[in-house]
């Protein structure tokens, strides 16, 4: 009988549990609209605080601080945003006149090809021209959406400028809130837990940011240089795909890389565009994230994947962004919960340095 109870407890517990994640996810949907830019205030005010605290540090007020900081940052967000919905207005303008020679660029190759197979089938001839104009179809009704879409978030994200200087503002307010809820012995812990998750936040987000502009900026010259068209608003869009870890500069090169092979039917461009995205993820993985973003979030690949795919599930691309640092605030907490420890463990890079692919290995190898 006293087994049967704990198995009914136990049923019971997992019930509720299961219940509240239910309703969980059922608020985070319903009030996305509502929740992501104070989410997103969250992570920028990570990013500015180093600057409100050195104008501070300098005399200046806070109040004055905080506005001379967003402003500046809302400049440089605003100048890039202007500049991204530019360049895909003049793409959609002539988005008909590029599909056109597109699909001649097609024609070409098919007529080719089945000139060197001997293959003179009509149906066979027009499968790969039908192909690709259902794959531009898709993508111009792809653009325009996402063109409506970043007018929509900019409008919701109206309030944000006011989150961040409010939290700004109120930052210590904030953590003294936390300190008192919590006995005076769990203090020093808390102080601890809060620091380490600020240091994380503001260095994951100062460095995506940075490298993402270092990026515009040597996409965008690698492009022009090699002569495609709509240069700059490849290279912007290669470089936001960045946000996406691990794979957004190879997922960004295919951009570029489909366009000056389909668009402009040139293998020599395509292959010049092939090796530019390949010089950029090398430089970006071993050089530019490694010294700017230095010990960013330590979440394992598994993890990240699968915290981005839900993020977009439930917030979209704003859910995307934040996915990621907020999984790396809650491994902080893990790691300073006794209880939580083995959590932390999991989301964490730790436990398998032994298969680590490493240049001792690799020379190894090829003896």
């Amino acid at each position: 009988m006293r087994g049967m109870g704990k198995r009914k407890n136990r049923l019971k517990s997992l019930t509720y549990l299961l219940l509240c994640g239910v309703l969980l996810v059922y608020v985070l949907v319903e009030a996305r609209n509502f929740l992501y830019p104070i989410f997103m205030a969250l992570l920028f005010s990570y990013l500015l605080y180093p600057v409100v605290k050195r104008l501070e540090a300098w005399g200046m007020p806070r109040i004055f601080a905080n506005l001379v900081t967003i402003l500046a940052g809302m400049a440089v967000f605003v100048g890039l945003v202007v500049l991204l919905y530019t360049q895909l207005s003049v793409f959609l303008r002539d988005f008909p006149a590029l599909q056109k020679q597109a699909l001649g660029n097609i024609d070409r190759l098919q007529h080719t090809i089945d000139q060197a197979l001997g293959n003179n089938n009509l149906e066979d001839e027009q499968w790969l021209r039908h192909q690709v104009k259902n794959a531009f179809e898709l993508s111009g009704g792809f653009l325009a959406d996402l063109l409506l879409g970043m007018t929509n978030t900019i409008t919701k994200f109206g309030l944000m400028p006011v989150y961040i200087f409010l939290m700004l503002f109120y930052r210590n307010k904030f953590e003294n809130v936390v300190y008192r809820q919590l006995p005076a012995q769990a203090h020093a812990r808390t102080s601890k837990i809060i620091a380490e998750i600020s240091h994380v936040t503001r260095r994951y987000m100062s460095g995506v940011v940075l490298v993402i502009l270092v990026l515009c900026v040597i996409n965008s010259v690698g492009l022009l240089l090699i002569g495609l068209q709509y240069a700059i608003m490849l290279g912007v869009l290669s470089a936001l795909m960045n946000f996406i870890p691990y794979f957004g500069t190879l997922i960004g090169g295919a951009i570029p890389l489909l366009y000056a092979l389909l668009v402009q039917g040139s293998p020599q461009k395509a292959f010049w565009v092939l090796l530019l995205f390949l010089l950029v993820q090398f430089t970006e993985n071993n050089i530019l994230t490694p010294n700017i973003t230095g010990s960013k979030v330590s979440i394992n690949p598994m993890f990240t994947i699968l915290s981005i795919i839900v993020g977009g599930m439930l917030w979209g691309l704003p859910g995307m962004f934040v996915a990621v640092p907020l999984l790396g605030m809650f491994k902080v907490y893990c790691d300073h919960s006794e209880s939580m420890r083995a959590w932390a463990y999991l989301l964490g890079t730790e436990g398998t340095e032994e298969h680590a692919l490493t240049f001792s290995k690799l020379k190894q190898w090829f003896r």
